[in-house]
């Protein structure tokens, strides 16, 4: 959809925890805690030690920490290995690793559908 402006990435990192919602244009990277939802119109990498306890809105993520809340991917969502979800997914295509936990419904988008 739109492109990150200047090419950055939002990132929060270790040791940073944050209360309240987030709503970013382009890409983000989430290392630290988040109690809040976040709305992105780009990509969502949620790292190893990440976790937002939340719901989840963007275009793709590669989901390597923990989310207890539900995600709508529109893209794709790849659960690495790493990964602990306890919430409902929708998404259009959906990539899991062995040894990822999900916990929850999961409904796949129509290629067709917005």
């Amino acid at each position: 959809m739109s492109e990150n402006i200047n090419g950055l990435i939002n990132t929060i990192t270790v040791g940073t925890s944050i209360k309240g919602d987030i709503m970013a244009n382009g890409d983000f990277r989430m290392d630290g805690i988040l109690e809040g939802n976040i709305t992105l119109t780009g990509k969502l990498v949620i790292g190893e030690q990440g976790h937002i306890v939340g719901n989840v809105v963007c275009q793709n993520a590669n989901v390597l920490g923990t989310i207890d809340g539900n995600l709508s991917v529109k893209e794709f969502l790849t659960l690495y290995s790493t990964s602990k979800v306890k919430g409902d997914i929708v998404a259009n295509k959906l990539a899991i690793e062995p040894g990822a936990y999900f916990t929850g419904t999961c409904h796949m988008l129509d290629e067709l559908s917005d």
